[in-house]
């Protein structure tokens, strides 16, 4: 083997999981004895954990990669790896593109990175896409933050929505067990965090593929269960749960967050479309009739709560008026964040064959008008927190004013006071909201609620 290799950089692309994916393989490279670098140019292993969702996140990779690539040729012991759904997708196909890679590693494959690298440092060229069990994850994650940490709860996806490429990289739904989520909860407890988000793909179908049945004959391991299971852990003070889909999501899961008072005020449940005929072609399974009595129910129980969700414009075949039922459904609910896209085919999905594909133009127009719908409704959602006082874990410096600090509220929304990071990170602080904007606010402390780590 070559000189040892010293430093690593990892660039994440994509959604949450992406980044739970590489804080758990930047703590790999640690064991391993590696050091982060901030500058990809000085480290000698690089990673692109990467995201097939839009067409313009897959060309960034290529882009990244092409520069690195060449620098290969001047430094033959740089290591180059991709991780992650494009890596799942393209498999060798990426080799054939880029042949400088040594690592090509889908997502159900990041606990193995160690092993991996392994077979590269022998002067082997990887491939590792096929399917597998998810090994019990006993790897630490370098977590980003030392306030809020990512646990995973279930890992795939077994919808079958007709525009998304999920599936085919992610594989199966494959759910932890209670146990080891919350031991790695407690840790996390230990370690000091106070906000801990569970995530999955599509989180409110977690359990049905674990063992076991009430006498009622329900799944004996379900979302709701585990945050009953979860919610006293030592230390962690909030937790948060994403991404729901509406085909799962009961009363009874409603009910638990409204009685359990660490779990936050905020619901991610993505919609994609207002119009019925559309949510058909897309396979998601409801109506928006039902996501409608969802949100109902949930302000019904915590009128409070804070609601984000997704969208897509310009899905095949989507007429004027289907349109304009999504920015009906949007009016109607007023949501207080909506991450919104123009369709983007992707490959291998069913809609990317489909004939009736919308041009450029169309879709554009359709996302720009309903940005600036989203945009107006979030303003006019933030109006009811003026002159209210709300708590917020402080998790950072603001970075445009340093005598700022910042944080979130329990309905999730970022929030800037004045305050030394140093004496405020991680703490609950009750704040008097002076000024709101559409997707942040600002105001003044009034008291500091300690709270004692076990």
């Amino acid at each position: 083997m070559t000189t040892p290799r010293r430093h690593y950089h990892i660039t994440t692309f994509g959604c949450q999981m992406n980044k739970a994916d590489s804080e758990r393989m930047a703590g790999i490279l640690e064991d391993m004895g590696f050091e982060w670098s901030e500058d990809p140019n000085q480290a000698d292993v690089i990673l692109y954990n990467t995201c097939t969702i839009r067409d313009n996140a897959e060309q960034k990779v290529y882009s990244y990669l092409g520069r690195q690539a060449k620098r290969k040729h001047e430094q033959p012991d740089l290591t180059l790896i991709v991780a992650g759904c494009v890596a799942q997708q393209e498999g060798e196909a990426l080799l054939r593109r880029v042949p400088e890679l040594d690592l090509v590693m889908g997502p159900q494959h990041a606990n193995r990175l160690q092993d991996l690298l392994q077979q590269v440092f022998d002067g082997n060229q990887v491939v590792a896409t096929e399917p597998i069990h998810i090994i019990e994850d006993i790897t630490k994650p370098r977590r980003d933050s030392k306030v809020t940490a990512w646990v995973n709860v279930i890992y795939g996806c077994n919808e079958r929505c007709t525009y998304c490429v999920v599936p085919n990289v992610r594989g199966v739904e494959q759910s932890r067990t209670p146990e080891a989520i919350r031991a790695e909860m407690e840790e996390l407890g230990r370690q000091g965090y106070k906000e801990v988000t569970l995530l999955g793909q599509n989180i409110d179908a977690y359990g049905r593929d674990l063992p076991g049945v009430t006498p009622e004959g329900r799944h004996q391991h379900t979302l709701t269960d585990l945050l009953y299971y979860v919610h006293d852990v030592p230390g962690v003070e909030r937790i948060r749960f994403a991404t729901s889909h509406p085909r799962y999501f009961t009363e009874r899961l409603i009910r638990a967050c409204a009685e359990l008072p660490k779990v936050c005020e905020h619901f991610h449940i993505p919609f994609q479309s207002g119009d019925n005929e559309v949510l058909k072609r897309m396979a998601r399974g409801y109506t928006h009739e039902k996501y409608r009595r969802i949100i109902n129910t949930i302000r019904k129980y915590m009128p409070d709560a804070a609601i984000s969700a997704d969208a897509i414009v310009g899905f095949p075949g989507e007429t004027e008026e289907q349109f304009e039922n999504t920015l009906k459904l949007v009016k109607d609910i007023g949501f207080d964040q909506l991450n919104t896209a123009a369709y983007s085919p992707r490959p291998g999905t069913p809609a990317a064959v489909w004939d009736n594909q919308l041009s450029e133009e169309v879709k554009s127009d359709r996302l720009q008008r309903l940005n600036h719908l989203v945009a107006t409704i979030a303003a006019e959602r933030s109006q009811r927190y003026m002159g209210r006082t709300e708590e917020v874990l402080v998790e950072d410096q603001n970075p445009k004013d340093k005598t700022q600090v910042m944080g979130r509220t329990r309905t999730n929304r970022l929030t800037f006071f004045t305050g030394d990071i140093n004496e405020l990170k991680g703490k609950l602080v009750k704040v008097r909201i002076s000024e709101v904007r559409a997707f942040s606010l600002m105001g003044e402390p009034v008291e500091v609620r300690e709270v004692v780590s076990v």
